[in-house]
């Protein structure tokens, strides 16, 4: 999920009206403590049987598995979705199951829920402006592995239901059936995950959390049952999904995965447009601004069936508003996806929506070229209500959306197909490890697309006053801990800025793109932990990088480098200089020196990290062959350093 402007706008004010706050960082007096830096206790247990030392999945890893056939019918008349979903769990853990519990996300919506009693007087991007009976259940059964069918005991409790099984789901691939029958209404505004757009066509109506859902069960916390409060997203089990939604038929309705009855829930020429968009390299009009103008050629209700393959979740959307178009997406060993947009006439302008099919295309190709294969059949963008939020194969941005700024949204939300929809970590604990992962694969794509068009570099030097504003917080949070105006840096800016410094700075770019390419590709369709990603960055690498992380992502220590004195041997610059530098907060760093001499000679001195493993000073000869007439910390400004001030050293002048 992306975050709103008004936040970004937030955070930039914030760093542009802190020098009093940099001015703290300006004393002298050290704070470092290198025991506390490199201390070799970083992780408190050892690999197992189900998640290895080297930060994979071990050898005797499992995990649950959840297929869906969900059935809906969409009654725009009264705003509701009605239907039913039947869910195949099966029980891969060695643990036999007596209880199973399941995620009923529309019950935030309910005046009761915990996430309303949660949320301040003054609102917020996850406060609920209109209230629902949430989840509407009318019947809860399951069928055991012999075929037979029974009502079963369940109790709801906010936005969760326990099922209480009469007898215990078995262990290592016990099967049973969940049929739950089930409607609610349609909020206009969703929590900027859902909801409802007016146009002057119609409603474009965004459906996501709209089946019950199985909790994860997993090798780390057995049953992880977080209550769903709006900003911690979700954590998932993958399957297999098959779903069919009945709508008004001057409707298109755009999902997850593959249209599987395209004959009969497209018209005649919607199907030929569609059938050549699929093999087009450029973009292709399935439904245009004439048609959606145009009288009804359909009446009554039309059934779209989809179907999506080994993945967590599947969502939908649906208007006779939408313009839709389409275009081939290239990827790797010759395979091939379609990229499609649907978004309202008002919108469609090349400076805006025009060209969303353009930038699907652009950054699906990107990152299954650089990081992992794009796995589904299609990757839909939708102009809605939403801000920014993703599902597997369709994302939905706001319809305001243009440009730049359209580029951005696109790029991020599909950039979560990688983390957490391939790499599926427990958004609801780590917000960090999907929306700071792709916040960093997002800038590298940027770069790529269409030969930089949108790509700013960064200038990280500047965004130490943010990072490290005095509000800041620990990464180590849920989201709801974290307060509203930092869940921008702990969930996005800051992890996207310890990899890139990982990848630009301390391990360089092929270790590194070597080391994640591999975490990918082991923890593809699986559940990493922050330790996971840890110890499969430090093996894939070949570095100790504990210090790393204890400072960037469990601590919150701040970077202050100096340079202390320089010195001449025998007051002889000729014979070389002793230049003294000094690391002056808790979070230590490689150091990279600018020195320039008084005869115009220019040199760089690279240090690694474990000069600090001694303490807050060093000293390292410089082979000078004249005076030294400046001496830099960081000259380019590649490290977020608190205090820039500290890191020049120039003589001081000649007495009279």
């Amino acid at each position: 999920m992306i975050m709103k402007r008004p936040l970004l706008a937030g955070l930039c004010l914030l760093a542009a009206n802190l020098p009093g706050a940099m001015a703290q960082q300006t004393k002298s007096e050290s704070v470092y403590d290198q025991h506390k830096a490199f201390a070799p206790n970083f992780y408190t247990s050892n690999g197992t049987e189900t998640r290895s030392a080297i930060g994979y999945p071990g050898h005797k890893y499992w995990q649950n598995r959840a297929d869906y056939n969900i059935a809906v019918t969409m009654d725009t008349v009264k705003s509701r979705i009605d239907g039913a979903t039947t869910i195949t769990y099966t029980n891969n853990s060695p643990d036999a199951l007596p209880y199973l519990w399941l995620q009923l996300d529309q019950n935030l919506y309910r005046k009761d829920s915990r996430a309303e009693a949660a949320t301040a007087v003054s609102g917020g991007r996850y406060a609920s402006k209109e209230f629902t009976e949430g989840y509407e259940i009318s019947s809860v059964t399951i069928t055991n592995a012999l075929g037979k069918t029974e009502k079963v005991e369940y109790v709801v409790t906010d936005t969760r239901m326990q099922i209480r099984l009469p007898q215990a789901l078995k262990a290592n691939g016990g099967k049973l059936q969940i049929k739950i029958q089930y409607g609610f209404q349609i909020v206009e505004q969703g929590t900027d995950r859902m909801g409802k757009l007016k146009t002057k066509n119609g409603i474009i109506y965004e459906i996501a959390q709209w089946f019950p859902r199985m909790a994860v069960y997993d090798d780390v916390l057995g049953w992880n049952n977080l209550p769903y409060l709006g900003a911690g997203e979700f954590y998932l089990d993958y399957g297999d999904y098959t779903y069919s939604i009945t709508a008004p038929a001057n409707m298109v309705v755009v999902g997850s995965g593959e249209l599987t009855n395209p004959t009969t829930a497209l018209t005649p020429k919607q199907l030929e447009r569609f059938n050549r968009a699929k093999n087009s390299e450029t973009t292709v009009a399935i439904v245009d601004s004439t048609d959606v103008l145009a009288a009804p050629t359909r009446s009554g209700n039309v059934t779209w069936n989809f179907t999506c393959k080994n993945t967590r979740d599947v969502a939908w959307a649906a208007s006779k508003a939408f313009i839709w178009d389409g275009a081939r997406i290239n990827l790797p060993n010759g395979k091939k996806a379609m990229a499609q947009s649907a978004y309202p006439v008002e919108t469609a302008s090349l400076k805006a929506w025009g060209r969303s099919t353009e930038y699907v295309k652009g950054c699906i190709e990107s990152y299954s070229n650089k990081w992992y294969p794009y796995t589904y059949p299609v990757a839909v963008n939708v102009a809605g209500i939403v801000g920014g939020m993703e599902y597997p194969g369709i994302v939905f941005c706001s319809a305001r959306s243009a440009g730049g700024g359209l580029w951005g949204v696109t790029n991020h939300e599909f950039g979560h197909n990688w983390f957490p929809m391939i790499v599926g970590s427990n958004e609801r604990k780590y917000a960090w490890m999907d929306e700071g992962f792709n916040t960093f694969v997002n800038n590298i794509a940027t770069e790529e697309f269409n030969k930089g068009e949108y790509y700013r570099p960064q200038k990280v030097g500047a965004m130490a006053p943010m990072i490290f504003n005095p509000k800041s917080e620990s990464l180590m949070h849920i989201p709801e801990v974290l307060q509203p105006m930092n869940l921008g840096l702990g969930a996005y800016y800051k992890p996207a800025l310890g990899l890139a410094l990982l990848r630009e700075q301390i391990v360089g770019k092929d270790r590194f793109d070597y080391a994640f390419k591999k975490y990918i590709d082991e923890w593809a369709f699986k559940h990493p932990t922050p330790t996971d990603f840890f110890r499969a960055m430090e093996n894939g690498t070949g570095e100790d990088l504990t210090w790393f992380w204890r400072g960037w992502f469990q601590e919150n220590w701040k970077l202050d480098q100096a340079v202390k004195e320089v010195k001449y041997l025998s007051n002889d610059a000729t014979k070389g200089a002793l230049i003294t530098i000094e690391n002056l907060q808790e979070l230590p760093m490689p150091v990279t020196i600018e020195v320039k001499e008084s005869n115009g000679k220019t040199s760089t001195v690279k240090l690694p990290v474990e000069i600090w493993q001694r303490g807050g000073t060093w000293t390292f000869k410089y082979n000078s062959t004249s005076e030294l007439s400046q001496v830099t910390i960081d000259p380019n400004g590649e490290f977020p350093d608190v205090n820039p001030a500290n890191n020049k050293w120039t003589p001081a002048p000649a007495a009279n």
